[in-house]
């Protein structure tokens, strides 16, 4: 096991041992967890990002439901102990069904919801993360594009990899855990987040990356926590300007949102995640009336999210409330692939470049 390694599993330890202390002293066995709802999560102004409050849950042997909660959590942190000295590593998928071998039938997972929640739980109090317990979600298949060189720890050694030379056209796929990456060098100038794979494609296709010595990343939809966490590196580690370039909608708007100011669901994970220094590019609502992009009505959905979107503190800048305020008005929305109705290269020879250059970036 790494220093890492041994850490992770000493704090899960520490966890179990808690629980018999507590048996020992003739106590309760209980565990506390920040309450996880909407109620009990802030925006802390100051370091622009979402953190959970001060309300608390506690789940406790006192009832049968709270016994059985923790009951799961020790035969987690079993299974997460041995799977670290064995240096291994798991879905949050496999945890699920593994499960049912377990020897209780009350210790078995009732849904991957239950099991996901557990870790998380587990991260909270023992201030790991699951990528430290070596638990990784299904493959994201995000992927980075750009002048930039890295270390890359694998069971087969180090390997030393050119994001541009040594890849093909798909980029280097982003590893579950981005904190095993070192970067050695880099050509950079900013880093691109981009929503969709088309839009992804026609930037790699047309040598955006290579013409603006942009990093592409590649945040395939709603981005995944190590693909927030390496756009974080980059921006903090080698200081390069993040922009965050999505459709027009409110759910688009979100996205940028989970990348530059954390999420509820990782909200005790935020200062990790999240770059509250992140600029939104677009497409903006402005776009499409001045470049008469090609559209689709909103639904009443979309109109709730974005009239929900004016009461949130992630948007109260003069610049999202202006742009909210002028959907809601022409009621429209906009994929980034519509820019390709003025040419396929018009994002790249035109928007991009002047929508960069007022923004300071180029």
């Amino acid at each position: 096991m790494s220093t890492d390694d041994t850490d992770a599993r000493e704090q899960l330890l520490d966890l179990a041992a808690q629980f018999y202390d507590q048996f020992e002293a003739g106590g309760v066995p209980s565990m506390e967890v920040p309450t996880r709802t909407k109620s009990n999560i802030e925006y802390d102004e100051d370091k622009n990002v979402w953190v959970y409050g001060d309300r608390t849950s506690t789940r406790s042997a006192k009832s049968v439901r709270g016994a059985q909660k923790l009951l799961k959590a020790v035969y987690a942190i079993e299974f997460l102990s041995r799977q670290l000295e064995e240096d291994r590593s798991s879905t949050l998928r496999e945890l699920y069904y593994l499960s049912e071998s377990w020897d209780l039938d009350e210790a078995q997972f009732s849904s991957q919801d239950e099991s996901n929640q557990l870790i998380e739980d587990l991260e909270i109090v023992s201030g790991a993360t699951r990528e430290d317990f070596h638990m990784r979600p299904e493959e994201s298949g995000a992927t980075i594009m750009g002048p930039l060189e890295l270390r890359e720890q694998t069971r087969r050694g180090e390997r030393e990899i050119h994001c541009q030379k040594d890849v093909g056209e798909g980029g280097y796929q982003i590893p579950n855990n981005p904190d095993t990456i070192e970067f050695l060098d880099n050509d950079a100038d900013f880093a691109l987040c981009v929503e969709t794979g088309g839009m992804r494609d026609r930037l790699v296709e047309n040598g955006f990356d290579d013409d603006y010595n942009a990093i592409i990343v590649h945040l395939k939809g709603q981005p995944a926590r190590a693909t927030r966490r390496i756009t974080k590196r980059l921006h903090d580690e080698l200081d390069l300007p993040v922009v965050v370039f999505t459709d027009g909608d409110p759910w688009s708007y979100r996205i940028y949102g989970s990348v530059a100011y954390g999420s509820i669901k990782s909200a005790h994970l935020s200062e990790y995640l999240a770059t509250p220094e992140a600029d939104f590019v677009g497409i903006r609502p402005q776009d499409i009336v001045e470049y008469d992009l090609p559209t689709d009505p909103l639904s009443d959905s979309d109109i709730n999210a974005l009239e929900s979107e004016l009461e949130d503190p992630r948007y109260q800048t003069e610049f999202w409330k202006e742009q909210i305020e002028l959907q809601l008005d022409i009621e429209k929305k906009s994929e980034q692939q519509s820019l390709a109705s003025r040419g396929l290269d018009f994002v790249t020879d035109t928007y991009l470049p002047e929508r960069l250059t007022e923004m300071g970036v180029l």
